[in-house]
Formats: C-alpha cells, structure tokens, sequence
C-alpha cells in the first residue's frame, strides 16, 4: 500500500475509532498487513481467517479456550465473511483493548450468548463453564459439579428468576462484582500477558531508544521534530 492509500485510509478509521489516535490506527494498519503478508488487491479480500487470529489471540494475549477463541473471532468479524478485514482489526482492537465497561460488558455478553438469542442459558453456561475448568481426575462426575457451579451462578447473577441472563440481570452483576465481567470464560486479553510483553518491548525500546539518541548526537544536535519522532514510536507500546 502506497503512503497516499495509507493515509486516506488511517484518516477514514480514525473517524470513527474511540479509543485510538491517529498515530496509533496508522501503526495497527501497518501491522495488520504484515500479518496478513499481503496488500489490497481489486476485487481480493485480504484479512486475517480464523485460524491466523486465533493464533495471535493465544500468542499475543495468552487466551487458550478454543470455544471462548472462536467465540472472540465472530465478535471481530462483524460481517461475517470468515475473515477480520483491517477495520474490523482496528475498531475490534479499540474495544478489545481499551474499551470501556459498558463497551467491555456488552462485548462479553455477545461472546458467551452461543446462539445469539439475547440471553445466556443454562446450557450455554454448562458448556462454557465445562470447556474451561480443568477436570480432576479423582472426580467420578464432573458434570454434576459444574451443574451446581451453574446453579450458584444462577443465583447470584438472575436477578429476575426466570433460569436464564438478559443483559440487563448480566449488567446489574458485574456493576456489583466486576470479577463477573468474565464469568464464564476469559475473553479479554490476560493481563499478566500484557504485562510481560509491555516490559519486554519497554526494554527493547529503550535500548533502542538509546542506540538512536547516541546516533542523533554524533551526527548533529537532536531537534525538535526528532524527539517527536521517539516520543510517537514510545507510543506504540500504549496499545501492546
């Protein structure tokens, strides 16, 4: 992609993406295209499919439940054609990683509705709550156990009593008890995992940072433009 195609199409994303600047969408567009090893071509659709994100879900933000995964990939491609276009990358990621709780909270509850009724049934629960606790192996039947998890659940999160969650009995819970955002299964990055990859590249950035600096004096006197320039590449750690 030329840099005219680059900027028209970081102005366009811009516009409607709340929670990153101009620099940082240019910065997830760049990204996007050298996941996916390619540019736009007319009449090709280029994105990344299912199996490419969830291996950077897994790899980048430490997500491993195969259901919650796929569940996360159909939140991302808004318009169902099997693949996450460089849009739905960059306004996914918007919410993904910086969304708001209201954001978070709606995000979540379409993520762990599997059938897309507006509610979140017992079922649904059982299969979430069954695919991501570990089994013992000294349990006879651990299906009875996560029935009564989903009992427990039930009580604490139905705040109407009719066996299932709206939203709004989902919304009333993690108000209270935010820990409830998550539930029934981890579908926001691991902190823990960002963390140590925000170390990691402060690290190699200030090496970085350090070895440019260096090259900027002996050349000649750092100028203004040229510490903007480190301060917006610093920067590029806010959304990692």
């Amino acid at each position: 992609m030329n840099r005219k195609k680059l900027q028209k199409l970081t102005d366009t994303l811009t516009k409607n993406c709340k929670h990153f600047n101009k620099f940082e969408v240019n910065c997830l567009i760049k990204l996007f295209y050298n996941l996916v090893g390619g540019v736009e071509r007319q009449g090709l659709i280029i994105g990344l499919d299912r199996n490419a994100f969830r291996n950077i879900l897994h790899v980048t933000f430490g997500m491993t439940d195969d259901m919650i995964m796929d569940r996360v990939f159909r939140g991302f491609d808004k318009d169902n054609d099997g693949c996450v276009n460089v849009s739905e990358w960059v306004h996914g990621l918007s919410l993904f990683l910086r969304g708001s709780l209201e954001e978070k909270m709606k995000y979540c509850f379409e993520v762990f509705d599997l059938n897309g009724d507006g509610f979140i049934s017992k079922e649904e629960m059982f299969h979430m709550l069954k695919n991501s606790l570990l089994k013992q192996p000294s349990e006879e039947d651990p299906d009875e156990g996560i029935k009564d998890l989903v009992e427990i659940t039930l009580k604490k999160m139905d705040h109407d009593h009719d066996g299932k969650l709206s939203f709004a009995d989902y919304e009333l819970a993690v108000r209270q008890e935010t820990l409830l955002l998550e539930a029934f299964g981890p579908c926001l990055p691991d902190p823990k995992v960002l963390i140590a990859r925000w170390n990691l590249k402060l690290k190699y950035s200030k090496i970085q940072m350090n070895s440019m600096i260096c090259e900027y004096l002996n050349v000649y006197t750092v100028s203004k433009r040229s510490w903007m320039y480190i301060e917006k590449s610093l920067k590029l750690l806010d959304f990692l």
